[in-house]
């Protein structure tokens, strides 16, 4: 099978079982292990790098990694891929994007700057709504193109597993389209596909309570049914969907066997991060306005925190409070937040050149809030975002520095992408 094929088969099984944690390897009497040597491996706490290492993969995973002068004698790689003294770690994982939806809200980023905040916009009938109306009205094959190019964008900026958010449909048929039309995107990818219906309240429902009734009632099943997705989202913020009302809801969704994440205490403090946190939520999202009893709570939680800085920047808030989280023992994450309105961004790079400039986090904390925390938030951390023995072999080499890395706006160093052991050829 060609590594074009086995890619293609890789993701279709990945997409069946979301999040995929089991994906089908390969047959054992057929596999053979790959050695990559003459490389310099970044430390799990990315502080400092090991010359000469080596490691050796089979079955789309890490089966040995040491010193190149320590292989193991019973293992006996049928390959090998000199990586000429290149530095190599884990590939990044994007956990939080809106990547599928159809139209434009550029005109509002100019409604934002003369002083109409995003509610008013909102109220008005744009925001959410605006790519609501144009996102029903999209044909699949529509979407799909243009989703592929924002999946082909994040992939050339090193990330090898990206989170995709339904929501700009609202209703059974819609929301049901734009995850059908996520299964169906090309490439090694590994996607994430996260039900967002609770993500405004549509024309056709009057209360909130009502929608979300709905939503648990018709769309869920259904979504289950078909194996859409295994994670359900929710914008919690006032004139939005209130904490209360939500965790109905979101209790529902869990004995139907979703697991949970909330946009949370964006805006201000909603009782979004509360809720996240007593419903062990894998993650709670932006995290901006926080009391230090919920850092301490956050802390004491596996619930990570998600932030989302470029959104940040986009619409003028307060950055969130990620050296508080990080020194009190808290996960963090980091993500683009990529969608039309108020984050059309997909640079990682302006992302955690944010993080360290606004939210004092350092290189090390900002890659491994990329790789390791990105994958906890997610829930797939027991298979990947670091390079270890028995998870799978996604990881970037270059010939640049770590601190190379989330120091410049828009660009990312020259670098190769593997994915499963598998390099991933530049379009």
């Amino acid at each position: 099978m060609s590594k074009k094929n086995s890619a293609m088969k890789r993701n279709a099984e990945t997409r069946k079982s979301v999040p995929p944690n089991k994906a089908t390897p390969k047959n054992k009497a057929n596999s053979s292990q790959t050695l990559f040597k003459n490389l310099k491996l970044a430390a799990q706490d990315f502080k400092s790098t090991q010359e000469k290492m080596a490691f050796i993969i089979e079955n789309e995973k890490f089966v040995w990694i040491g010193p190149q002068n320590k292989i193991p004698k019973n293992l006996k790689p049928q390959k090998e891929h000199d990586l000429k003294n290149q530095l190599v770690f884990p590939s990044f994982i994007e956990s939080h994007t809106h990547s599928i939806f159809a139209g434009s809200r550029a005109a509002e980023f100019e409604m934002r700057n003369t002083g109409v905040s995003y509610l008013e916009i909102a109220q008005k009938g744009g925001g959410i709504l605006s790519t609501m109306r144009k996102t029903r009205e999209a044909l699949p094959a529509d979407l799909l193109k243009k989703t592929q190019n924002h999946v082909d964008q994040f992939l050339k900026q090193g990330v090898s597993t990206l989170e995709i958010k339904s929501g700009y449909a609202l209703d059974l048929k819609n929301e049901i389209k734009l995850l059908q039309v996520v299964q169906k995107l090309k490439g090694p990818t590994r996607f994430i596909p996260t039900f967002l219906g609770a993500h405004a309240l549509p024309p056709e429902f009057k209360t909130h309570a009502e929608y979300l009734n709905y939503l648990a009632t018709k769309v869920l099943p259904e979504i289950k049914k078909q194996q859409l997705a295994q994670r359900v989202d929710i914008f919690i913020e006032n004139k939005f969907f209130e904490a209360d009302t939500a965790e109905k809801f979101l209790i529902e969704a869990q004995k139907q066997g979703f697991q949970l994440t909330i946009h949370a205490n964006q805006l201000s403090l909603s009782g979004g991060v509360d809720l996240a946190l007593k419903l062990q939520a894998q993650s709670a999202d932006h995290a901006i306005h926080l009391t230090d009893d919920l850092v301490k709570k956050f802390s004491q939680s596996k619930t990570v925190a998600v932030l989302l800085p470029a959104a940040d920047l986009y619409m003028k808030c307060a950055y969130p409070p990620a050296r508080k989280l990080l020194d009190a023992g808290a996960t963090v994450a980091l993500a683009t937040d990529f969608n039309p309105g108020t984050c059309p961004t997909q640079d990682l790079a302006l992302v955690g050149l944010l993080a360290r400039l606004e939210m004092k986090m350092t290189l090390p904390e900002v890659f491994t809030a990329y790789t390791k925390s990105a994958a906890k938030a997610l829930g797939i951390d027991h298979e990947e975002g670091e390079i270890a023995v028995n998870k799978r072999a996604n990881f970037i080499s270059t010939n640049a520095d770590l601190e190379d890395f989330f120091y410049s706006a828009g660009y990312t160093p020259d670098h190769l992408l593997f994915i499963c052991g598998d390099r991933v050829k530049r379009t």
